[in-house]
C-alpha cells in the first residue's frame, strides 16, 4: 500500500519560551505610556494631549500643504524643550530642509537631520540617537534593500511602515510619518498602511487659502472629532485657538447674496459666510458652481428652492461659495446656502445680524442639527443676535439662548425665508428682471 503523507495538526507546544509573564491588568504601568505634549497646541488638541512614547501617527495630506512645515516645527519644538529630534528627509535635501527651519525659528541644537532614504540607514540612526522624536518625511521615499520593488510601492511601503512601527515600540520612540495622498485624497500605498500606525491626521486646506486643517481620522490614545486649526504664513504654520474670524468677509453690514451660519468641526463651532452670485445663462444647461461646497447637495437644494418656493432656475447660473477658503460638509448648512441664493435672486440682503443653520428636507421641511447651544453662543459671541433655527432645536427650554440672542424657530424653508427678510410672507417678486 502507498504511504499516506502525515497531514499537519494545530500546534500543541509553546513555540519558545514566555519573554515575559502576563500581569493583571491593575497591575500594568501606565506612567510611561503618557501623552508628551508636543507644544502645538492645535496639534495636541488632535492628537489628545501629545505624542504618545511608540506611537506612530501618519500625517497625509496633498503636496504643498504644509505637512513638512508643521512636524518641522514640532521638531524644533521639542529640541528647543532640552530633548533630541531626529528629522530624515527622503524628498529635500538637508539644505532645503535647514533654509525651512531657519524661515519658521526651528533652529535648535538638538534637532538632528538625515537624508536618507535606505530603511537599513533610517533604523540605524534610531539605534544611534535615540530621540525622544522622530519624523519621516515621506514613507513612501524610503525602501528596503531587502524588498523588490521600487520605493513607494505597496511590498515598498509595507515593509517600511512596519519596520518603523517595530523600532518605536522597541524603543518607545514616537513616529510621525509624513504621507502622499492620491487624486480622491486618500492615503497612497496599501490600506494596512491605516491599520498598522495608531493616529491616521488629514491635512485639509486649500493651497490658494491660509487656513489648514489637521483632523484625525484614527486615534487610538484620543478623539477623532477634534479638529485643529492653523494658518499658513511666510514664519510657518501656526496654530489658530480662534479661527472665526478667517471665514467672515471684511465688508460692513449685511449685502445681498449671502448669509452667515455655525458649523461644528468635531466639536468646535466655526461660524462661516456662504456667498451666492445668481445670473442670467446664456446656454442651454444652467451652471452649478461651487467652492468649499458639495455640488451635488447644491444641487438638492436648488431643486427644494425651485419646488416648493416656486423659484425658476432652469435659466438661471448659480454661483455659491465659502468664505477663507473653508469647506462645508455637514447638513446643517443648508439653510443659509439656501437663504444666500434667496437673497441673491431677490438681490436684498438679509436681516442684519443674522445666522442660520438647520438641514433641509426634500419636502422643504427643516430638521434639528446637534450642538444647538454650542452653535447659538458662538455666533452671540461673534455679536450676531438673530438665528433661524429648525423648530424644537431648542428641545422645550432645555437649551438656553444666549443672552441678547433672538432664536427664530421655522417649520419650513418657506418660512425660513420670510423670517430670514423681516416678513410674515416670502418677500421674493421672481417676475423681475433676469429671473422670469
Amino acid at each position: 500500500m502507498a504511504e499516506v503523507a502525515a497531514v499537519a495538526g494545530p500546534r500543541t507546544t509553546a513555540s519558545s519560551p514566555l519573554g515575559s509573564p502576563a500581569l493583571p491588568i491593575g497591575s500594568v504601568p501606565v506612567d510611561a505610556s503618557q501623552a508628551v505634549p508636543t507644544g502645538v497646541g492645535e496639534l495636541d488638541r488632535v492628537l489628545g494631549g501629545g505624542l504618545v512614547p511608540g506611537a506612530v501617527v501618519l500625517v497625509a495630506g496633498e503636496p504643498g500643504i504644509g505637512k513638512s512645515t508643521l512636524l518641522l516645527d514640532v521638531a524644533g519644538r521639542a529640541a528647543a524643550a532640552g530633548r533630541t529630534a531626529l528629522y530624515v528627509t527622503g524628498e529635500e535635501s538637508a539644505g532645503q530642509v535647514r533654509l525651512r527651519a531657519e524661515r519658521i525659528g526651528a533652529m535648535h541644537p538638538g534637532l538632528l537631520l538625515a537624508a536618507e532614504t535606505d530603511l537599513g540607514l533610517v533604523l540605524g540612526h534610531l539605534e544611534h540617537h535615540r530621540p525622544a522624536v522622530m519624523i519621516v518625511d515621506s514613507v513612501q521615499t524610503v525602501a528596503s534593500a531587502s524588498v523588490d520593488g521600487a520605493a513607494g510601492g505597496v511590498t515598498q511601503v509595507r515593509e517600511v511602515a512596519g519596520a518603523l512601527i517595530a523600532a518605536a515600540k522597541a524603543h518607545d520612540v514616537p513616529v510621525l510619518l509624513v504621507g502622499h495622498v492620491t487624486k480622491d485624497g486618500t492615503v497612497a500605498g496599501p490600506r494596512t498602511l491605516e491599520h498598522l500606525v495608531d493616529v491616521v491626521c488629514q491635512f485639509e486646506g486649500d493651497r490658494h487659502a491660509r487656513l489648514r486643517l489637521v483632523r484625525a481620522v484614527k486615534n487610538r490614545y484620543g478623539p477623532t472629532d477634534e479638529v485643529g486649526c492653523f494658518e499658513l504664513s511666510e514664519r510657518g504654520i501656526l496654530g489658530l485657538d480662534d479661527p472665526s474670524g478667517l471665514f467672515l468677509s471684511r465688508s460692513a453690514g449685511q449685502v445681498p447674496g449671502t448669509c452667515i451660519t455655525v458649523t461644528l468641526e468635531g466639536r468646535r463651532p466655526l461660524t462661516l459666510e456662504i456667498q451666492s452670485l445668481t445670473v442670467a445663462s446664456a446656454l442651454t444647461n444652467a451652471r452649478r458652481t461651487t467652492s468649499g461646497l458639495d455640488s451635488s447637495r447644491l444641487a438638492m437644494i436648488l431643486a427644494v428652492v425651485q419646488r416648493h418656493l416656486k423659484v425658476p432656475l432652469t435659466s438661471t447660473d448659480v454661483y455659491v461659495s465659502t468664505v477663507g477658503g473653508a469647506r462645508v460638509t455637514e447638513p446643517a448648512s443648508d439653510v443659509a446656502v439656501a437663504l444666500a441664493i434667496i437673497s441673491a435672486l431677490e438681490e436684498r440682503a438679509l436681516r442684519d445680524r443674522l445666522v442660520a443653520f438647520g438641514e433641509v428636507s426634500l419636502s422643504g421641511d427643516l430638521r434639528p442639527v446637534t450642538g444647538i447651544g454650542r452653535r447659538l453662543a458662538e455666533a452671540s459671541r461673534l455679536g450676531f443676535t438673530r438665528a433661524i433655527v429648525p423648530r424644537g432645536s431648542l428641545d422645550g427650554g432645555a437649551v438656553t439662548p444666549p443672552s441678547g440672542m433672538t432664536v427664530l424657530e421655522a417649520d419650513t424653508l418657506v418660512e425660513a425665508a420670510a423670517l430670514a427678510s423681516g416678513s410674515t410672507v416670502v418677500p421674493v417678486d421672481f417676475g423681475r428682471g433676469t429671473h422670469s
